[in-house]
């Protein structure tokens, strides 16, 4: 009987600093420190994510035929308290993560962003209903295509019109500069979801368009209905699919249309080579990068919580796929996001 791998309760090591400030173009921190404590146990303290101190230049994150580091040098005195949305922005900044997007994607993370977006300066905000979540607003109840029961919480007593106007109002606020995420979710959306999804992203397209601002999506196997939408309503002048997750044709489809495609760690996965491949379709004028964490942490620390401060991991990965080096993608994307947010 092989023994069970002991799993790893440690914050991944910090890459080396990037020494171009990059943008973390979609984050949840609102939420990162719970995720953390779900993912790596009760007591989620253990050793302080360790800086990077070798010497040497950074390795690029995994991808196809890469062999990965395994975690085992992530090694740093223990903290003696769980980490803080200010001790991430701390270690983001340490790793040349200098401004980040906090988003806000259902109505208790609404308030708590314009309140971090208030007190950080290194945060500019997004707020919108996540497919997800306008599928409980909406009262349907219909157990999702992926045989989750519905997470019905007390907020979902709110109606779906109270929602999205209290979107509207929050998107007023000055350092909101985007409206997302939205779009659509079929992975959760069963018949009934789908029909209300598509209703309610129609609704933050012509939010996004009145308020003059960018619009970041969502869009989780449901490639050719967002992009049916979004040609059928008119786009919003900036548009971001966050976490893209196509193929090169509909990468070629949105460049085309001037449309941004933000990348995660998803492109340092071994088995997503057509996202790689989708990737190399992107001019940097388009091209942006995230974490979206807690989520997504790249390989090789997947099923470990993730932070802004790990996103040179994926600068590297996305610098070795393109050929170019990780302060040419910081400073690309950087600038692709200041063209889209404007200043912080």
């Amino acid at each position: 009987m092989s023994k069970k791998r002991e799993r790893n309760r440690v914050w991944p090591a910090s890459p080396q600093p990037l020494l171009t400030p990059a943008v973390d173009n979609h984050t949840h921190l609102d939420i990162v420190m719970p995720v953390a404590a779900a993912m790596l146990g009760p007591d989620p303290v253990g050793p302080a994510p360790a800086p990077h101190e070798s010497s040497e230049p950074a390795k690029p994150a995994g991808f196809a035929g890469c062999a990965g580091h395994d975690g085992a040098d992530d090694h740093a005195e223990a903290s003696q308290a769980p980490l803080t949305v200010a001790d991430h922005i701390a270690l983001a900044r340490a790793a040349g993560v200098t401004r980040m997007v906090q988003v806000g994607s259902d109505v208790p993370s609404f308030a708590t962003t314009l309140a971090l977006i208030d007190a950080h300066p290194e945060l500019v905000g997004g707020l919108a209903l996540h497919p997800n979540e306008v599928v409980l607003h909406a009262g349907i109840r219909e157990v999702a295509p992926d045989g989750l029961e519905p997470d019905v919480r007390e907020h979902h007593g709110m109606s779906l019109d109270d929602a999205l106007a209290l979107v509207h109002d929050g998107a007023r606020h000055p350092r909101v500069r985007t409206i997302g995420e939205t779009g659509l979710d079929y992975f959760r959306g069963g018949a009934q979801a789908r029909v209300v999804q598509r209703e309610a992203f129609r609704a933050h397209i012509a939010m996004a368009k009145e308020l003059g601002l960018p619009m970041q999506i969502h869009d989780r196997d449901a490639h050719a209905d967002v992009i049916e939408t979004l040609l059928a309503d008119g786009a919003p002048a900036q548009t971001v699919f966050h976490c893209f997750s196509g193929d090169a044709e509909m990468a070629r489809v949105c460049v085309e249309q001037g449309w941004n495609l933000s990348f995660s760690g998803t492109v340092t996965f071994r088995a997503n080579e057509d996202l790689r491949l989708a990737l190399l379709e992107v001019p940097d004028s388009q091209l942006l990068v995230e974490t979206d964490a807690p989520f997504l942490t790249p390989h090789p620390f997947r099923g470990r919580p993730n932070a802004p401060y790990l996103l040179g991991h994926t600068i590297d990965a996305i610098a070795a796929i393109r050929g170019t080096d990780r302060e040419h993608v910081a400073q690309a994307t950087a600038k692709t996001a200041e063209s889209l947010y404007g200043p912080w």
